[in-house]
């Protein structure tokens, strides 16, 4: 039996937080390290752990790997949600990079100042209700089907519902307008490793809070 994949990274969402989404829905246990110190980074490091000296670092199959858009693509390949040929790769290639997007604005939410965050939400309400949301809106209406690619799940599947679910925590009533991905919401809730990774006790992370921001500060020298 091979070994579960090893996360190492801080206790808190941040850019590991797509790579256990994708591996829960596709069933994968795996274990966590958390880093508490710099002097932690700075080892791994030194012990050449960490290719460009960045996290996330994920340790699966014999390798170490580090870039969230390598480690994604790989784990959706590797577990069969990357689409069946090279067009369908592309488009959740392109569905991916389209909700990153709209991700990094929620990455970054939590380090804007008190008086920046009001706007901010504002601006993350604009962007998904005129730019994203209605993308796939669309997508899910012209087709018919419960899945955004090829009528099968995929890692563009996955990730859009974290970026729902991480929009709604800043805008509750985002999807009041987007029937088709209230729907998807659902489907995608009830998927069993999905309903399993949304349940208490589950390795996804809460929304970050002020220690998590200081560990961050901390960790990066950010500050």
């Amino acid at each position: 039996m091979s070994e579960k994949p090893r996360l190492t990274y801080i206790n808190g969402r941040g850019r590991m937080e797509s790579i256990r989404w994708l591996l829960a829905a596709a069933g994968v246990e795996f274990e966590e390290i958390f880093l508490q110190t710099r002097e932690q980074l700075l080892k791994l490091g030194q012990d050449g752990s960490l290719m460009f000296h960045q996290l996330p670092l994920v340790e699966i199959d014999g390798m170490k790997l580090v870039q969230c858009r390598a480690i994604l693509s790989y784990i959706a390949g590797k577990y069969n949600l990357y689409g069946k040929d090279l067009k369908e790769r592309a488009l959740i290639d392109m569905y991916v990079e389209g909700i990153s997007d709209l991700m990094q604005l929620i990455l970054m939410f939590p380090f804007s100042p008190p008086e920046a965050k009001e706007k901010n939400i504002a601006t993350i309400s604009e962007k998904a209700t005129e730019r994203y949301f209605p993308v796939f809106e669309k997508v899910l209406k012209q087709h018919g089907q419960d899945f955004l690619v090829g009528n099968r799940f995929s890692w563009a599947d996955v990730q859009l519902m974290e970026a729902i679910l991480a929009v709604e925590e800043k805008v509750p009533s985002v999807l009041s307008g987007f029937p088709q991905l209230q729907a998807f919401k659902t489907k995608m809730s009830n998927m069993p490793t999905i309903k399993k990774f949304l349940q208490p006790g589950s390795p996804r992370k809460p929304p970050p809070d002020e220690n998590y921001v200081a560990t961050v500060m901390k960790i990066f020298k950010l500050d």
